[in-house]
């Protein structure tokens, strides 16, 4: 399994981009937020020690019903993601994590409008760690011809929540040092997981959330 601790810098993360997650859009928000997210950023780069880590492996998918099968086990990925999948030759299943130093500090936060600016940095943190996850599968899947798709997670476009059980029990115990509740949810919680399908047929698209009606996710844009 391939681990990966990520540098603050490399993870490109900016206050625009905090602004849009805080639910700003385009507009740029009072002094005192402003303040507070710059004075946030300036900590969180001395302090946060996010990390990926991943594993490919080979698998079988099914479409009716829709499931991906990893050796004996059954990742109940839903027919959307399934679709998603299509023409993959392998699987990458994966998890990133801003860490527990992140969590323990977001804790330490008692002031409202402190503790959603850290809160929201670091679902940033954990994003853009995802993303330099699937940069450096490319760069490792490049000499076999591969592209990949995008990466998706359990509780979203209809794969259970449950299923990070399922997924876990493929990886190292505590991958990354990230372990599941008994339902389902990751500690750290500015963790996230899931699977990228890798192929020379595969592509990694848009997210387009003309695929599924789930109003809440952190990939729908207003």
């Amino acid at each position: 399994m391939i681990q990966k601790e990520c540098a603050f810098e490399t993870l490109n993360v900016n206050p625009e981009e905090v602004y849009v997650e805080m639910g700003y859009g385009g507009a740029l928000p009072d002094e005192q937020v402003v303040r507070e997210v710059a004075w946030a950023l300036e900590e969180v780069a001395q302090m946060t020690r996010p990390r990926f880590c991943y594993r490919v492996v080979k698998g079988v998918l099914d479409e009716r019903p829709p499931r991906l099968w990893i050796g004996e086990t059954c990742l109940e990925v839903g027919g959307v993601i399934a679709r998603q999948l299509r023409g993959s030759e392998a699987f990458a299943l994966f998890v990133a994590t801003a860490g527990s130093e992140y969590d323990e500090w977001c804790k330490r936060q008692d002031d409202v409008l402190r503790a959603f600016v850290v809160s929201t940095i670091g679902s940033v943190v954990v994003e853009r760690c995802a993303d330099l996850m699937e940069k450096t599968l490319q760069g490792a899947i490049e000499k076999l011809g591969w592209l990949h798709t995008n990466r998706f997670s359990p509780g979203y476009c209809g794969w259970d929540v449950k299923g990070q059980h399922q997924l876990f029990s493929l990886l190292d115990p505590a991958p990354c040092g990230v372990t599941l509740t008994e339902g389902a949810m990751m500690h750290p919680v500015k963790s996230v997981s899931g699977v990228v399908g890798v192929g020379a047929a595969v592509r990694r698209h848009p997210y387009t959330c003309g695929l599924c009606n789930m109003e809440n996710c952190y990939k729908r844009k207003p």
